[in-house]
């Protein structure tokens, strides 16, 4: 730093020489640095000033900025500063088509305590035993005394069994607020919910998630703080569920079956309107799976989608569809149908040695299930575009359901297709597949020849399907069906008012080792009301069924899943909307009901 002298030299010396005083110089310098001082002080003191300024003006911005942001958002419940992620235990409602609830939150308590506050904890464990018979008052007093400091004792409480609690009068038990899920329609549609159960836990909320069902499947949505208040609507009509449910309970144990299944679906958008599985359990107290034996013997095991099954001579309409659609035969053409069929080492047989033959047409061969005249018509497509009309139809991949079981009910295909493959499947036989997949298979028959993806979730239209069938073919295979109820096998589903259509189907129940039983057998009746404007389908399967109200005991599906399936069309048809068809007798002008002969 460069310095000035205050009295520089030459300056003196010209002072000394004109007589003037030296020491005005060194007043004069003086004057000069002190006066840039001032200058240099007053420049910094201003740019602290501006910074500081600039400071409160960023910082009052960022304030308002905030303010204006938490007045334009959603008010919400203030969260407690917690180490580890927060629990969400908000979870949305489920309804059905209707609005009426299935899923909820219910506000209770949980139970714990900390056995170090406690004054007497052998007292508390026997009288917790008394109120919660459950617990075992050793096991408590055991882990009441062993040292630890926190114990849950119950994960949900009623007010009641929280009341008693109270009255112990410990200090060591402590109750924690929580919510949890609650059914209110007990076990119906049970299958469907599926359940749920805790997930992380604290001491004032838990994390409901579901475990099963629809639960599990859409738990993320049901669990989006975002979307919590809007509930998940179904496709699913609660009072025709009530209704399949207590009729196919009824069918079930009449008819002496050990289960049953059953799918009402609206052809046109693939709306599920019921879906029943028995047995069946409730959800608010779900069961644990079965550690050994069959799991198809669980409660817990939904027949409807994950039951799969040989499903007999209801696929006989799938060869008579789909040889009409490629042209190979008509409604009225004669196919052989004389019995056996005797193919290689195989040998095709009808239902107790009959023979229809020695030709049948197409409509007869479907409304007596003729096995070997189906035979004959697969032969004519052949394996391959058989194969692919099965593809078309959904039937080699597993249902795009909203269930979480859905995605292990894959149909068993046989490895290899060789001629006999496409004989014995085109009457249902060699390929197992679950009633669902029937259900959607006939719905796209149903409807005029287009594809359907059976849904649980409520849809506002009918989305665009694949075409698998043309509308005369789908028409004429409608008919087909109908004749099966009306001189067919299906006798017992003519309801008056009502034209129905379906096929029956009864297969042999394969043994776990391999070959089949020879007296349990799982029946079928594929159904579509009404016939003349098809708009649902009905599907009803009983596992092992055997009617014996006559003098020998019957097991197939004409004497026991048609008159179950029948009744069921006869009490919801009126729910859903059906009038029934009404005719004027030509003799006194009364009005009846219509009679089908």
């Amino acid at each position: 730093m460069t310095r000035i002298p205050l009295r520089p030299l030459a300056p003196v010396l010209l002072a000394r020489a004109t007589g003037d005083n030296p020491d005005l110089i060194e007043r004069e310098n003086i004057g000069i640095r002190q006066e840039q001082m001032r200058e240099t002080f007053r420049r910094r003191s201003a740019g602290r000033l501006l910074f500081l300024g600039l400071a409160f003006f960023m910082a009052f911005t960022v304030i308002g900025a905030r303010m204006g942001l938490l007045a334009a958002s959603e008010p919400m419940e203030p969260r407690s500063a917690a180490p580890g992620a927060p629990i969400l235990a908000q979870r949305a409602d489920i309804t059905d088509r209707n609005g009426r609830v299935l899923a909820t939150n219910l506000a209770t308590y949980a139970l714990y305590a900390q056995p170090k506050d406690m004054v007497d904890p052998v007292r508390v464990a026997r009288e917790l035993a008394v109120i919660f018979p459950d617990l075992k008052a050793e096991d408590l007093r055991r882990r009441l005394t062993d040292g630890r400091s926190f114990l849950w004792i119950k994960k949900k409480l009623s007010p009641e069994q929280m009341q008693k609690v109270h009255e112990i009068g410990d200090p060591g038990l402590l109750f924690g607020p929580r919510e949890m899920r609650l059914y209110p329609n007990g076990r119906l549609a049970a299958h469907i919910l599926g359940g749920a159960s805790f997930g992380a836990e604290g001491v004032n909320s838990a994390e409901v998630i579901g475990t099963a069902g629809l639960e599990k499947q859409l738990d993320a949505r049901l669990r989006d703080p975002g979307q919590a208040a809007e509930p998940v609507a179904l496709s699913i009509d609660m009072t025709v569920q009530a209704a399949v449910t207590e009729v196919l309970d009824a069918g079930m144990k009449m008819m002496n079956a050990k289960g049953a299944a059953g799918i009402l679906l609206d052809v046109r958008s693939g709306e599920i309107l019921s879906m029943v599985s028995l047995p069946d359990f409730d959800p608010n107290d779900r069961p644990n799976p079965l550690v050994e034996g069959d799991p198809a013997d669980s409660p817990l095991f939904n027949r409807a989608v994950q039951g799969v099954y040989e499903l007999g001579s209801t696929f006989k309409i799938f060869a008579a569809s789909q040889a009409m659609e490629l042209g190979l035969v008509a409604p009225d053409t004669l196919v052989d149908a004389d019995a056996p069929l005797i193919w290689g080492k195989y040998k095709i047989s009808e239902f107790e040695g009959k023979n229809y033959g020695p030709r049948l047409s197409v409509s007869d061969v479907i409304a007596k299930s003729s096995n070997v005249g189906t035979a004959h018509i697969a032969l004519m497509i052949g394996g391959l575009r058989q194969q692919a009309f099965f593809k078309s139809l959904g039937l080699f991949e597993p249902t795009p359901l909203e269930l979480v079981e859905a995605k292990g009910a894959r149909p068993l295909i046989p490895a290899r297709w060789p001629d006999i493959v496409t004989i014995t499947t085109s009457y249902g036989h060699g390929m197992s597949a679950s009633p669902m997949h029937l259900a959607a298979a006939y719905a796209a028959i149903a409807n005029g020849g287009v594809a359907v993806k059976p849904t649980l979730l409520r849809r506002t239209s009918a989305p665009e399907g694949t075409r698998v069938l043309s509308e005369p073919v789908a028409r004429e295979a409608v008919a087909m069906l109908r004749g099966v109820v009306t001189h067919g096998t299906a006798s017992y589903a003519r309801i008056p008012g009502y034209a129905v259509a379906g096929k029956t189907g009864t297969a042999d129940k394969p043994r776990h080792g391999g070959g089949y039983y020879k007296d349990k057998v799982v029946n079928t009746f594929a159904s579509i009301f009404p016939a003349d404007a098809p708009r649902y389908v009905l599907i009803v399967t009983l596992d092992e069924p055997v009617d014996t109200s006559g003098p020998a005991p019957r097991r197939t599906a004409g004497y026991t899943a048609v008159p179950v399936a029948a009744e069921v069309i006869r009490r919801t048809a009126p729910l859903l909307g059906l009038r029934p068809e009404i005719a004027l007798s030509a003799d006194n002008g009364v009005t009846a009901v219509s009679q089908y002969e």
